[in-house]
């Protein structure tokens, strides 16, 4: 506190606005922090509290071999949670100092596991779709959609959860795609009295409606990680669960804004306009962009060739036209990504070898209730990506689905996707990335009032998404 009063701050405006999201932030992560540790509780001891006489039965029990890397990876949500640090790096510094002084490993033993495909799919995948951002390949895309539904208000919201969802399936990472399109979005809202907070929903739900395809990285990212665990699922029913659940979630915020009242925002007629850009005739360069999406397309889903070496080619080919914008290319690749995800797979290929991940499952399973697992863990997954990496949870918590699918009737498929969409769909919060981008795109004057109704929207969509993703895919086994 008394840190708070003697810290100068440039406004007091801005200094009150600061304060007030961290203090809500701290409060949020506080009860984050008791959820998972409740759904951690039930998880460990849910089966001698609600079957006492599980206790007298063998139930395995975890050595300090296994608790000690099972700390190390809490304290490391913590950290990435708390400090913007790359919790990958630490996956690989966790895995170095677990493997190698815990458990006698070298180098190769520890690495065993290290994901290279999905590594040159993130590599490959960002390295094309940088350069088909700087060229303004996809600005003509977005600029053709936004044309063509002037003056159709209803529809906008639709059109660019569409815009979304499409940029998403054929590759881009979902902050990327938000990064593109929230600029339109929001200042269309403004000219348009649409309420910035309904804009921004439907942009993050089509980002994430789409992010699951067989040509995304978290698509392949989630097969890839439920196929090296032993229940191999169907990307295609993947997407479409994604795709399906995401649109419901829009079509809800519709309904609740217009029994709300708020369809039409009354401050956006302060919004002093937005001059759309007019989209030219493609010039060679981005002709060639176009084709080459539409041949990444024709390659790696009529042909099925791995689409991280598909991208890098017709990159390498784009790059040969522009020669002298090579480097520039080559920072447009997500190595915070590639870190990120080889840094947490790595590691929890580590936590398996210990077998820390059938334990906590085989303790999990003496609950005896296997929906009610999965109801928890989607809960548990859902409230931690909130303020974590959707991406890190996901290598995380699938694996744990293993043995529970193996004991149980449940559909992989369908528990699976229920996971992988409760981690995603609370990326509306202003916390993550997608969130963040919307309030950043926002109105100057504007932005606390889009930070806190975010804020309470994404508050709602993680109290009821995880349960909706589990209700229609879990217990339904329509997948």
């Amino acid at each position: 506190m008394t840190k708070t009063a003697v810290k100068p701050a440039p406004a007091t405006a801005s200094g009150d606005r600061s304060r007030r999201p961290n203090r809500r932030r701290r409060i949020l992560l506080v009860t984050a922090a008791a959820i998972t540790a409740l759904g951690l509780v039930a998880l460990l001891f849910g089966g001698v509290l609600f079957d006492p006489s599980a206790a007298a039965e063998s139930e395995p029990t975890m050595t300090p071999t296994q608790i000690i890397p099972l700390v190390i990876l809490v304290v490391m949500f913590v950290v990435a949670t708390k400090w913007p640090l790359n919790i990958g790096v630490m996956g690989l510094v966790a895995s170095f100092g677990v493997g190698y002084f815990m458990l006698g490993m070298n180098d190769k033993e520890i690495l065993a596991d290290f994901p290279a495909s999905i590594v040159l799919t993130i590599i490959g995948v960002t390295y094309f779709f940088s350069m088909a951002q700087r060229n303004g390949s996809i600005d003509i895309i977005v600029q053709s959609c936004v044309r063509m539904v002037r003056g159709k208000t209803l529809l906008m919201p639709w059109v660019f959860f569409l815009m979304a969802a499409a940029l998403t399936a054929l590759g881009t990472f979902s902050p990327a795609a938000v990064a593109l399109l929230a600029p339109a979005a929001l200042g269309l809202a403004y000219e348009s009295r649409i309420h910035p907070v309904l804009m921004g929903a439907f942009l993050i739900n089509g980002a994430h409606a789409g992010g699951f395809s067989p040509l995304s990285v978290a698509g392949v990212l989630v097969h890839d990680i439920a196929l090296k665990n032993g229940f191999p699922i169907s990307q295609g029913a993947l997407f479409s669960a994604s795709f399906a659940l995401n649109f419901i979630l829009s079509a809800l915020t519709l309904v609740l804004f217009a029994l709300m009242g708020k369809l039409r925002d009354k401050h956006a007629n302060e919004y002093d306009g937005m001059e759309t850009p007019r989209a030219g005739r493609p010039n060679g360069q981005q002709l060639l962009t176009l084709a080459l999406i539409l041949a990444i397309l024709v390659c790696t889903l009529g042909f099925h060739l791995p689409i991280g070496f598909v991208a890098l080619s017709a990159g390498l080919l784009l790059a040969l036209v522009n020669i002298k914008e090579h480097k520039t290319f080559i920072g447009g690749v997500s190595w915070s990504t590639v870190l990120l995800v080889a840094g947490m797979i790595t590691y929890v290929s580590l936590l398996q070898h210990v077998g820390v991940i059938d334990t906590l499952a085989e303790q999990a399973l003496a609950l005896g209730a296997p929906l009610l697992i999965a109801l928890v863990l989607c809960y548990v997954i859902g409230v931690g990506s909130a303020f974590a990496s959707s991406t890190a949870l996901l290598t995380a918590f699938i694996p744990m689905a293993g043995p529970l699918l193996a004991t149980s009737s449940l559909s992989a498929s369908g528990t699976v996707a229920a996971l992988a969409i409760a981690a995603t769909v609370v990326d509306v919060s202003p916390f993550s990335t997608d969130g963040a981008l919307v309030v950043a795109n926002a109105r100057e004057h504007d932005r606390q009032r889009v930070y806190r109704q975010l804020m309470v929207y994404a508050g709602g969509v993680v109290l009821v998404a995880p349960a909706l993703a589990w209700l229609l895919l879990v217990p339904t086994g329509i997948m």
